[in-house]
């Protein structure tokens, strides 16, 4: 790999980026081990947010990159279209299992917008095979990110990656944010307020009825918006409201999934089981482009009880690749032999007290923190939303941490083989950032 200044950097027109800032003072990475990375200048970078919320068991895992290395020589590609290989089946069984057999079949994708996307689908023709064509309605949530398919930005509420794209799909709705800054700052968990913004969703069902509506979309802690957690409850009441009336829940657990709360998936956590899962990025511990969608039995078996032939005309020419099954397949084995959750747990409460740390400095106005998923929210410049964490973000790399932002909040998710000492590096340079800050 090179690991020089590229000759130019105009022909890549970068996702999420503000690409002519970045250009005038790029940030580049050239190799990653462990918990950090390496620039372009040789300097190191300690990994706050596990890549992009996807490098739970650290970078350059040596059983993982065999594993790929493994595979590319043997199985460079195979088709998941009438036919398959072994790699595809073994990984969907340890995957149910690593689920506790809670859910009962895995469909494969590419991504988690493409999981979302997927998940959708699955819904709007769960029904339809049941002989509810009627339900086609879908609810998300106000602030929620469930990737940049079309369907994911429908029922996502982050206006951002709305408004410059059209109308959308029809016939969505969403449910009321849980963010309640002035009762719930500070929160070290499930925050105490907000139980009963579930109950909008009997507002939308009297508004719409029940028999429109296909599915309900949340993610169990609403990561790219900010860190913001459930209140006691919420999911429950979620849970029980979707029940009553026959509406699919579904739980984006793209980033909470593979231990970012110290639990295999959020829904261990907050013991609430949805009917459809996603996930994605730890999946395959960031190493290939990897998402997938876990389904409840009876939802596998309405399709199957139906004519004879294809059953779901959906998928992906990529759907379970080889090269990402062997990942999937190596990062499950790393989790259980090196205890990675068990390290998450016994890192967690030093976690939760160096974040909490930071309340009193300059500008913090809340800090949130949950597993070990942390969500520092600035005041921002009268003016200027979002520029006040995105200098902290160029000041950490600087100093050699990465970080990430979304609008003025900084987000942290470390890989879960952190140790105490990554801990204090962190938080000892983000507050001397936070002291200096503009």
């Amino acid at each position: 790999m090179n690991e020089s200044r590229p000759a130019s950097m105009s022909s890549f027109w970068m996702p999420f980026t503000n690409n002519r800032d970045f250009k005038a003072n790029p940030r580049l990475l050239v190799s990653a081990a462990g918990m950090y990375y390496k620039d372009v200048d040789g300097n190191t970078v300690l990994d706050g947010t596990a890549g992009l919320w996807c490098v739970p068991c650290g970078h350059a895992q040596p059983k993982i990159v065999a594993a790929v290395r493994e595979m590319v020589g043997q199985l460079d590609f195979a088709p998941t279209f009438q036919m398959g290989h072994p790699a595809a089946f073994d990984l969907a069984e340890k995957l149910m299992d690593y689920t506790g057999r809670r859910f009962g079949h895995v469909f494969y994708t590419n991504s988690g917008s493409e999981a979302v996307d997927t998940a959708l689908k699955m819904a709007l023709a769960y029904h339809r095979a049941r002989g509810e064509a009627g339900r086609t309605r879908l609810i998300g949530r106000e602030r929620g990110y469930h990737g940049v398919g079309f369907g994911g930005i429908s029922v996502g509420g982050i206006g951002g990656n709305r408004r410059t794209f059209g109308p959308l799909l029809p016939g969505v709705d969403h449910l009321p944010h849980t963010h309640n800054l002035e009762k719930n700052a500070y929160s070290r968990g499930e925050p105490e307020h907000g139980a009963n913004l579930a109950d909008e969703l009997e507002r939308i069902v009297a508004l719409h009825d029940a028999s429109t509506i296909a599915a309900v979309i949340v993610e169990p802690v609403a990561g790219s918006t900010g860190v913001l957690i459930p209140p006691k409850g919420y999911l429950k009441r979620l849970r029980e409201l979707c029940s009553k009336h026959g509406i699919l829940l579904i739980f984006d657990e793209v980033i909470t999934g593979f231990g970012r709360l110290a639990t295999p998936f959020a829904f261990d956590y907050f013991g609430v089981v949805p009917d459809m899962v996603t996930c994605a990025k730890g999946l395959t511990n960031g190493m290939v482009p990897m998402g997938a969608v876990f389904t409840q039995q009876h939802i596998h078996d309405a399709f199957m009880d139906g004519p004879a032939g294809i059953e779901l005309f959906h998928g992906y020419t990529y759907s379970g690749h080889p090269l990402a099954c062997a990942a999937a397949l190596a990062t499950l084995e790393v989790f259980e032999e090196q205890n990675i959750l068990d390290n998450a747990k016994a890192v967690q409460q030093y976690w939760t007290d160096a974040v909490h740390s930071l309340k009193g400095l300059p500008h913090v106005i809340d800090i949130r923190t949950i597993g070990l998923v942390a969500g520092i929210e600035l005041a921002p410049i009268d003016g200027k939303p979002g520029a006040r964490a995105f200098s902290a973000f160029k000041k950490a790399f600087a100093d050699g941490v990465l970080i990430r932002t979304t609008g003025d909040i900084i987000a942290l998710s470390p890989p879960l083989v952190l140790e105490k000492k990554h801990i204090d590096e962190l938080f000892g340079k983000l507050a001397t950032i936070l002291n200096n800050l503009d």
